[in-house]
């Protein structure tokens, strides 16, 4: 019995592989950004390579967008320079957005590949039926090189989500739960294979969250097999080179069973992921500076729910509400349909499709003692500013409602 994951790395290597084997497999596409760009090309550098090899390669600029200080703008002028130098297949300048959604908004990204980014969060693209993995600047640079990869075969741990979703529930909530249940360690190593109704029924965006999270309880990638959803999404980029992988029944080294029917919106606390609590648990806790977007939660029908909550309200007095979409695709759907008007009217501030704020590094670092919920994945002790600020986790729903009222507030009050 095999997962879907062996049988794309044995599709890849020409025979059949097992989980805990070392094998050297081709990829299909390398990815990397401003912020780990710098190592990547030192490495490459340091092993006398001139161009990089045959494998499509892609450099995106969305971390320090636009650039926060004099050395950010240097460095990424290095990595412009270099990614021409060495002969990267595409560069994504600055503005085009998260390379973690632009990648596959542009068709670069099919069912069935091999795809590694320097970046932790990879897995990201785990929802298209892809064996996506994070990796180092290392093993990024070798990969530019070679167009292989050394890795051990990873076992794969089923969830399975099943019941009705509740009012104010969505996947960052089905997500938090799960990995405030599993813990941060609870899928060390392994591929995390999502599955049930639940899974079914959410779109391909807030499969996205799913699969961007379960790095943050360890795992090393994500798998979702494909569906009529995915292939509908896939074409509406031109992707029509469909490879379908599944898991066989028996092929998982773990599982485990999630009911959301009761579930409520979930928060998560300082300052670690998996310290997961109900909203009830937590509503009324001040906040200072509430950050909407991220490669989590800035897509399209994020920033759709947002607008619901914040149509007809107004940000509290001296409460920062940040929104910055994931990609300019995504900006340029959202004023279309009239969103942007909508947060400026109620008070936020728009920002150029990118990171953000997320990474603690411009755009709204948290200072002294702030209070701040993100819709990101991450909210560890100095993340995104100060080392005495408080970060909360939660759904984009849950932050908009917690910026209409400035503490963390439970969205349900404003849904009809």
């Amino acid at each position: 019995m095999s997962s879907a994951i062996e049988k794309i790395i044995s599709d890849h290597i020409g025979r059949k592989v097992h989980a805990g084997e070392f094998v050297e497999t081709p990829i299909d596409l390398i990815y990397f950004h401003d912020g780990t760009g710098i190592l990547v090309f030192k490495h490459l550098e340091e092993m006398l390579v001139k161009k990089v090899g045959d494998v499509e390669s892609i450099v995106f600029f969305d971390h320090s967008v636009p650039p926060h200080s004099i050395e950010a703008s240097t460095l990424q002028k290095y990595v412009l320079e270099s990614s021409r130098k060495f002969g990267i297949s595409k560069i994504y300048f600055m503005g085009e957005g998260i390379g973690h959604q632009v990648i596959h908004e542009e068709g670069h990204v099919k069912p069935g590949q091999i795809i590694i980014g320097a970046d932790s969060h990879t897995p990201t693209l785990g929802a298209l039926g892809v064996l996506a993995l994070g990796v180092g600047a290392l093993d990024a640079a070798y990969g530019l090189a070679a167009g292989k990869l050394w890795l051990k075969v990873p076992e794969t741990l089923l969830i399975t989500v099943e019941g009705r979703i509740p009012k104010g529930v969505y996947a960052k909530d089905i997500i938090l739960h799960i990995i405030g249940s599993l813990r941060a360690y609870g899928a060390l190593g392994k591929v995390v294979e999502f599955s049930g109704s639940v899974t079914e029924r959410l779109s391909v965006d807030s499969r996205f969250t799913l699969c961007n999270m379960s790095v943050e309880m360890g795992a090393v990638s994500c798998f979702q097999k494909i569906d009529e959803k995915t292939i509908n999404y896939l074409k509406n980029f031109g992707v029509c080179d469909l490879r379908k992988y599944f898991s066989d029944k028996d092929s998982y080294v773990e599982e485990y069973f999630f009911d959301i029917s009761s579930l409520e919106p979930q928060v998560s606390c300082p300052h670690s992921v998996d310290n997961v609590k109900s909203i009830s648990e937590v509503e009324g806790v001040s906040v200072d500076q509430i950050f909407i977007g991220s490669c989590t939660n800035g897509r399209l029908e994020d920033l759709v729910e947002v607008a619901k909550i914040l149509k007809n309200g107004r940000v509290k007095p001296y409460v920062k509400l940040i929104i910055v979409p994931a990609s300019k695709r995504i900006l340029m759907k959202a004023m279309s349909l009239g969103l942007i008007e909508i947060f400026l009217k109620a008070g936020a501030m728009v920002g150029v499709p990118g990171c953000g704020p997320c990474l603690g590094m411009h755009m709204g670092v948290l200072g002294d003692d702030e209070v701040g919920i993100s819709t990101s994945s991450r909210n560890f002790i100095g993340r995104m500013g100060s080392r005495k600020a408080k970060i909360y986790l939660a759904s984009p729903a849950t932050a908009a409602a917690s910026a209409l009222t400035g503490e963390i507030t439970d969205p349900r009050r404003f849904l009809k």
